[in-house]
């Protein structure tokens, strides 16, 4: 039986706490400090930055884990974890809820296909640089994990979660010590080298008078909100209530899922539990489709979901996920790898600013700097830090950019899939799994830049 005043009941309520505590911070310091206004660094990044500053001075001053005091549970950075693993999946969860828009036409079509096809180019050749490094890094320190390179394109091209996730399986499975942190570090890093390039190509642009400038978001109109067919806002059960239910049920068939496929493949259970954001936007589009069923055929007389709230709901767990990613981060872990992350870091902003760069002019050319922007802020962080650096330029969303990232997601899946697979290949065959790394690389830029160079006429 618990007792309430227990901290075993309160630990993890406290840890979130302090991360909406660290988010409210964080938000007000960006609004008073001219500088972090103008850095374009994400709130969420900068309130995990606050967290990780405080918990190192806390250990400096006291010898003490902030996050291992009684007052968190003596568990803290084990919810960090926890908390930074679910958001990631719910967050894509809600999303896989929102509404596809009409038709799309072949030019349109051809776009999103290429961006797509980008994106999993730049997770290869993150993968292959990072990997090429570390492997050099372990002739020359004993013992160093050879692998440790392929957690760049998971922390700059996919975020703090799968960041975590893939340095967690490396830690787990094959005795990386300090890959949750190493994963995690990258991340951040990753968010770093997003505001520097966004704000340098920016002022480039200001420079040479190519840029206008964002305009102000304008107030939400009523149908953005609510269209006239959806359940009302404030009936026996409140909208956001029936949308969160939505996710969560969802989640619980990922769970039910992964928990199948688990005890199917034992051998494979980090890996498939690991994937629990891909599986979870495969249980979000399933319900919807049958709740779209439902409506079709008359069973339910009101639309359910809500575009407008899944979206708040997905940016609040990739907010979380964020702050609560950079948080868990151990300092003191990685006291022997601070060389080689920021190698790592430094090389991921330029051969990802450089790559995408030549992608956007090359096959983008009529809306190539937002092209650019948005993928390069996609790519070393997260899509929100995409859609902050494309703001800048393209306020109003006028170009096809932003809808490019939304639709790039389903070719993204299918050819970035068999990657995510070599990455837990690599730790067992490293020059092997380099090897088919390089020759999926040049495949997928044939692919990209076919037009080129068959000279496929565009449509």
């Amino acid at each position: 039986m618990n007792n309430f005043w227990d901290f075993s009941v309160w630990g993890w309520l406290n840890v979130m706490a302090v991360l909406f505590l660290s988010l409210l911070a964080a938000n007000a310091m960006k609004k008073k400090i001219k500088i972090l206004e103008q850095s374009l660094i994400p709130t969420s990044v900068l309130g995990g930055g606050i967290l990780l500053i405080i918990a190192s001075l806390y250990k400096m001053i006291t010898g003490n884990v902030l996050f291992e005091e009684t007052f968190f549970g003596a568990n803290g950075y084990n919810n960090l974890e926890i908390v930074t693993y679910h958001a990631l999946a719910l967050g894509f969860v809600a999303s896989s809820f929102k509404t596809e828009n009409g038709k799309l036409s072949k030019k349109r079509t051809t776009e999103i296909f290429n961006t797509g096809v980008t994106t999993v180019s730049t997770y290869l050749l993150q993968a292959i640089v990072g990997f090429g490094i570390t492997i050099i890094a372990s002739f020359i320190i004993k013992g160093f994990f050879q692998a440790a390179g392929v957690l760049l394109p998971f922390g700059y091209g996919q975020g703090t979660g799968q960041a975590m996730n893939y340095g967690t399986i490396y830690e787990t499975e094959h005795g990386f010590i300090g890959g949750k942190t190493f994963g995690l570090t990258i991340a951040a890093l990753g968010f770093l080298s997003a505001s520097i390039g966004g704000v340098v190509h920016l002022n480039l642009l200001k420079r040479k008078r190519k840029i206008a400038g964002a305009t102000e978001e304008g107030a939400l109109k009523s149908e953005q909100v609510q269209k006239a067919d959806e359940i009302p806002m404030q009936g026996s059960i409140d909208k956001m209530t029936i949308q969160i239910a939505l996710v969560m049920v969802a989640y619980m068939c990922t769970f039910l899922l992964m928990f199948l496929l688990g005890n199917l493949l034992p051998g494979m259970k980090s890996v498939i539990y690991g994937f629990n954001f891909l599986l979870g936007v495969l249980a979000g589009t399933l319900i919807k489709i049958i709740i779209n069923q439902l409506k079709k055929h008359g069973i339910a007389e009101k639309e359910y979901i809500n575009d407008f709230l899944m979206t708040r709901i997905s940016n609040f767990f990739f907010d979380v996920m964020v702050v609560a990613g950079i948080a868990a981060i151990r300092l003191d872990i990685l006291e022997n790898y601070w060389g080689i992350i920021l190698i790592l870091g430094v090389v991921g902003l330029f051969i990802t600013y450089f790559y995408n760069h030549f992608v956007a002019k090359t096959l983008f050319p009529e809306y190539q700097q937002e092209q650019f922007l948005m993928m390069y802020g996609m790519l070393t962080g997260t899509a929100s830090t995409g859609v902050i650096l494309l703001r800048e330029i393209d306020g109003d969303f006028k170009t096809p950019a932003a809808d490019n990232m939304v639709y790039q997601n389903f070719p993204a899946i299918v050819f970035g899939f068999p990657m995510m697979l070599l990455a837990t290949l690599a730790p067992v065959k490293p020059y092997l799994t380099l090897g088919i790394l390089v020759v999926f690389f040049i495949g997928m830029n044939i692919l990209l830049f076919r037009s080129k160079i068959f000279k496929i006429t565009r449509p």
